[in-house]
């Protein structure tokens, strides 16, 4: 799904009704716009609910991940990313790293992430979905929707026209 407005545009007409993201992200993915409802996952350099996220249904929804801002593992690489592809998710943004950027670059997917790290997560079974998540200054709650292009990441509380 990729963003029919530009997020300055959205900014202009609904600024009221946006909450903007602090400018901490990097591209990675194929899509450098896209846009969905969220769904989260709470983490912390344990990306086993991830991977349980991207294996399920996305239905066009972007997954944002708050890894708690780690940059000591990467919390999506090239496997989930094409996993995120073949279930249908518009994109994931990590509060956190990512890696196999070289992987994830031309697969058609929105990837946002603080950075790369190539040591991969650990494996514990930890973590939360599906719940409120803060950070770059705003709330992420499950059923908003995110919009993503290469001036910044917004998020509403519903779809905007």
């Amino acid at each position: 799904m990729t963003t029919t407005h530009a997020t300055a545009d959205l900014c202009d007409a609904h600024g009221d009704q946006m909450q903007v993201c602090e400018p901490l992200f990097t591209a990675y993915g194929g899509r450098r716009a896209f846009h969905g409802p969220v769904s989260t996952v709470r983490c912390f350099e344990d990306n086993s609910r991830v991977k349980e996220a991207v294996e399920s249904p996305g239905e066009g929804r972007v997954l944002v991940v708050d890894g708690g801002g780690s940059r000591r593992r990467a919390l999506l690489g090239g496997n989930l990313g094409v996993a995120a592809v073949k279930n249908g998710w518009s994109g994931v943004i990590v509060y956190g790293c990512i890696r196999d950027s070289a992987e994830l670059a031309p697969l058609p997917l929105g990837v946002r992430a603080l950075g790369t790290m190539p040591l991969r997560s650990e494996k514990r079974g930890e973590g939360e979905r599906d719940v409120p998540v803060r950070f770059a200054g705003v709330t992420f709650r499950p059923g908003d929707h995110v919009y993503v292009d290469e001036d910044g990441v917004v998020l509403s509380h519903g779809p905007l026209a």
